[in-house]
């Protein structure tokens, strides 16, 4: 009783916490921490006369070396920058790298991981973590990522353990889960873009992950395991070329950011602007309302509502946006989709969602998400029931 009391205390903290990480990341980045994985005693993965531990730390110290020259506004954290470990004990040595994180106020935590599988050789390609749990995640834990780092994962056969983590992780939905899933997109986007082999992003139950309070991924640049890719991921032209791929993420998260998610802070600037500038003119919007003509309206539109969207059953569509404050649908900043995006509220700070598309099944909306990251690369699938965002 008392170790779920315990638990229970740490998720209510953590919780706390994470509802106003998700209210700083309006204020853009401007902290951002990189993580050489492992480190000191805990070397990690180990192939071929390399350890893991170096292989990370070369490619933190070179990507906040990146971050430093092409992006000054942004103060860069190391969790090491040197061959060392937290603590004698790896639980404890995660839970220092969170601190770290969390004690800088960090707005994007970045943890860089080398891969291993420990029954091929064959086994290739690149994939980023983030918080959460997967259908697979039993599977794909035994396959290669639990295998080689199991303190490294929450035990979610513990049902008290798996209680906690799986509220925590419903959590981020209202909270920062959208920002780490974008930031995951886009390191997969680029590092595609350099011909890797494609692994995409995985949820999976992660320790450091959980513990940090703020936007964040694990992102494994190759296999260890596999002879050509430790080849590559240990030479100077293979950290240049990955390096390069997770900067130009970086840079891509920053510009989503300002200009997707934090539209409410140009929305609110203008409507005090209005209210400073044209003082006179605000009586006149009152009657603007016309109070005579709104009983009709409301009846077209509750009856168009029940005839098209049939608000007791789930539907799906693709989120382009989140906000804070109310959008105009006819924003420019929705591009070719403006005046086609609708608005769906959800609970947390960004209570106002933009999608489009209304689709009978998520297999529906998925078939239409590639389309619309032309647009919108953060775009993903919703599903939505009255109006408003429900877990499914």
């Amino acid at each position: 009783m008392g170790r779920l009391l315990t638990i229970l205390l740490l998720f209510a903290l953590v919780l706390h916490n994470n509802v106003v990480s998700a209210e700083n990341v309006a204020q853009g980045v401007k902290v951002i921490v990189i993580d050489a994985g492992h480190g000191g005693k805990f070397p990690g993965a180990r192939y071929g006369g390399y350890s893991e531990k170096n292989i990370n730390l070369q490619m933190a110290l070179k990507l906040g070396a990146m971050i430093e020259k092409g992006m000054p506004e942004v103060k860069v954290v190391y969790t090491r920058k040197t061959d060392k470990s937290f603590s004698t004990s790896l639980r404890e040595d995660l839970q220092a790298r969170a601190d770290i994180a969390n004690n800088a106020n960090g707005d994007l935590f970045i943890s860089i991981h080398a891969n291993a599988h420990p029954k091929s050789t064959a086994t290739k390609g690149v994939e980023t973590l983030i918080m959460g749990e997967s259908e697979l995640e039993t599977s794909e834990n035994e396959a290669i990522l639990f295998a080689n780092n199991k303190e490294e994962f929450f035990d979610m056969s513990d049902k008290s353990t798996a209680a906690i983590v799986r509220a925590h992780i419903q959590n981020l939905q209202f909270t920062y889960g959208e920002y780490s899933e974008v930031m995951a997109r886009l390191v997969q986007k680029h590092y595609a873009k350099l011909g890797r082999v494609n692994r995409g992003i995985r949820k999976q139950p992660l320790r450091v992950l959980y513990a940090t309070d703020m936007p964040s991924i694990l992102t494994e640049i190759g296999f260890m395991s596999n002879s050509t890719e430790l080849k590559y991921i240990t030479s100077e032209s293979g950290q240049k070329e990955l390096v390069g791929a997770l900067y130009a993420a970086v840079k891509d998260y920053v510009t989503y950011v300002k200009k997707s998610l934090l539209v409410e802070a140009s929305a609110e600037s203008a409507s005090e602007a209005k209210v400073v500038q044209q003082p006179a003119k605000q009586p006149t919007k009152q009657p603007a309302a016309q109070p005579a003509k709104r009983p009709a309206a409301p009846q077209k539109t509750t009856t168009a509502q029940k005839s098209t969207t049939k608000p007791s059953v789930v539907r799906y569509a693709v989120q382009v946006m989140a906000s804070k404050s109310e959008v105009s649908v006819n924003d420019s900043r929705f591009g070719s989709y403006k005046g086609k995006v609708r608005q769906v509220r959800a609970e947390g700070a960004y209570s106002y969602k933009y999608c489009v598309g209304d689709y009978a099944d998520r297999a529906s909306a998925q078939a239409s998400v590639a389309t619309v990251r032309k647009s919108f690369p953060q775009a993903f699938v919703i599903a939505v029931k009255d109006g408003k965002v429900v877990k499914k």
